[in-house]
């Protein structure tokens, strides 16, 4: 039997992904920018036994979830209980496998904010301080960040919003903002002076600079992004703010104020991680389980995220955990670049987007996994296009995958009685050499996945589907059956073999087809459970009737999804 031609002892892995502010549906830019990469790397790593731990939740206190509550005039937890179901349901429809997808409206999380909150107080890392805030005079209001919209003095952009701009990146203030507007009135915002407490940043420049220096392995949009905030030196900010949604300030006489979400959502890996630990999906039972992803000197967490969101997991969590102490640093924030749609960027509130809960009521979730995948935006923004999306469907998923697997199964029950043919006991050197190159592929798909490559992982397992159909052809079994049929049945039972191995391979990116491929193999159980290595297709082995993994799209369905975008 194949063995795992690449295993080190198994690994420790929290998967900590993006928190989608609960005011919208998902779309094909959230899942290619971190919900499919995480899923992808989680899928992999527990088919190498590892231990992992993959965790997220709905932000439900982000300004966004309160401006969508007040364009519609209803309540902030209206808005994120009818998006939170949404996220859930997209999860299942897409395989996003998390351990637990929580949010931040839950006593736990508030539970373990208000004591982050009080240990940084009490060690001197927090302080109160005024400071100036953009106020709207018509609805007598501070405004928090993303109440507030205007030009970046950054880059120029003229709809920057008051905590970051989406075009140039940049972590803003909203009272720098040039030509500021209320979202609430459209008015001008007046600044006028409030107090709040301050997290001091500003102490940690040189101790984060020291710690992500060394850290060549990060992409180098996210390394050189950070040590250039680093070199500028880091601003104390404000963590709190005047709202009345969110979690309470623990202390007296605060009652109109609230923790800041861009301060608490990042502590929600944490508190996911402790309720994980605490429920009954936590198959051991032990509430203090948590502590292995997160205070183990050998476990690493990997934040996967949105090129926005790379100062909040490079900066800001690493200093709020430095300063909490005896907890880890991320391993690693491969963070994507972003997915556009026609050249701009998606946005869940500018539209023009594919909503992902859509999409799934006309297509299969997996050719939307391999699309994204194949086109992952890892070090450059990559643009969806429904032509892409229908060629990548047809030529590779159609064509060089899916028919694989439906010629040799077809031809091999026609010809050998619905079972797997006896090979030689000796192969001939072209069918030794492909079934050495699918077993040597899962070290080197392993490897690009272990760098969190994950657009080459699937790039090289699909070059082994090429050379599989090579040799098909090359062989033509459906000729060699009439003419020598111990060729045929060496052809067959080699692909038979290759096709289990890629299974495997392409099982991380493609779950709901390799389950389908593994049946028709009639492989007991479920391929995420096989382990990283080819399982063998053993001789005599029964086969069922195939059927066609995918569906062949018709040319008309680039113009029919491109006019839904425009309605």
């Amino acid at each position: 039997m194949p063995q795992d031609t690449h295993s080190p002892p198994p690994e420790t892995i929290l998967v900590a992904v993006a928190w989608p502010y609960a005011n919208n549906h998902l779309h094909m830019g959230h899942l290619a920018g971190s919900y499919l990469p995480a899923d992808i790397y989680a899928r992999y790593h527990r088919m190498r036994g590892n231990r992992v731990l993959m965790v997220s939740g709905s932000d439900s206190h982000g300004t966004p979830v309160t401006v969508r509550a007040e364009e519609e005039g209803t309540t902030p937890e209206a808005i994120f209980e009818r998006y939170h179901q949404s996220f859930l349901d997209t999860f299942e429809g897409y395989g996003i496998s998390f351990d637990l997808f929580t949010s931040t409206n839950t006593e736990n999380h508030a539970r373990v904010t208000q004591d982050i909150f009080l240990r940084l107080l009490e060690g001197g890392h927090l302080y109160e301080a005024e400071q100036e805030l953009l106020y709207d005079p018509k609805v007598s209001r501070f405004l928090p960040d993303r109440y507030v919209e205007g030009t970046c003095p950054r880059c120029g952009f003229e709809s920057a919003r008051g905590d970051q701009c989406d075009s140039c990146g940049a972590t803003l203030d909203a009272v720098d903002l040039i030509n500021p507007r209320s979202r609430l009135s459209d008015a001008t915002p007046e600044r006028r002076v409030t107090s709040h407490f301050m997290l001091r940043l500003s102490a940690f420049t040189e101790q984060l600079r020291a710690w992500v220096e060394p850290k060549t392995y990060w992409r180098p949009h996210v390394r050189n992004f950070t040590l250039g905030m680093l070199r500028e030196g880091l601003p104390d900010r404000a963590i709190t703010r005047d709202l009345t949604w969110g979690v309470p300030i623990p202390l007296e006489g605060y009652e109109s104020k609230r923790i800041y979400v861009w301060f608490e959502a990042v502590i929600g890996y944490l508190s996911a991680s402790k309720e994980w630990a605490a429920s009954p999906l936590n198959p051991n039972g032990d509430p203090e389980d948590w502590r292995l992803w997160w205070q183990a000197e050998d476990a690493k967490s990997v934040y996967f995220q949105g090129k926005d969101n790379i100062p909040f997991h490079t900066i800001i969590w690493p200093s709020i955990l430095l300063a909490y102490g005896d907890l880890n640093l991320p391993y690693d924030v491969p963070a994507n670049q972003y997915l556009t749609m026609s050249g701009a960027k998606a946005s869940k509130s500018r539209g023009g987007v594919v909503w992902a809960p859509d999409a799934l009521e006309r297509f299969d979730p997996d050719p939307f996994r391999y699309y994204l995948a194949a086109a992952a935006p890892e070090t450059s923004d990559s643009d969806f296009t429904w032509a892409e999306f229908v060629r990548r469907n047809n030529d590779e998923l159609v064509a060089r995958w899916g028919n694989l697997v439906n010629r040799v199964l077809t031809i091999t029950r026609r010809n050998f009685e619905a079972r797997v043919p006896q090979a030689p006991s000796t192969l001939s050197p072209e069918s030794t050499a492909l079934l050495e190159r699918v077993d040597q592929a899962f070290a080197s798909v392993g490897e690009a996945m272990e760098a969190v490559h994950l657009r080459r992982a699937l790039g090289l397992a699909m070059e082994v589907a090429t050379a599989a159909n090579q040799y098909l052809d090359a062989r033509a079994p459906w000729v060699h059956v009439k003419q020598n049929r111990d060729h045929a049945a060496e052809t067959l039972f080699v692909a038979l073999n290759v096709i289990s191995g890629l299974a495997s391979l392409l099982n991380p990116v493609l779950p709901f087809t390799s389950q389908r491929v593994w049946t028709l193999l009639a492989h007991p159980g479920e391929v995420q459970a096989a382990g990283w290595r080819r399982t063998p297709v053993a001789a005599g082995t029964e086969l069922p009737e195939p059927t066609p993994l995918f569906k062949k799209l018709d040319d008309s369905v680039v113009e029919e999804e491109e006019a839904r975008l425009t309605r």
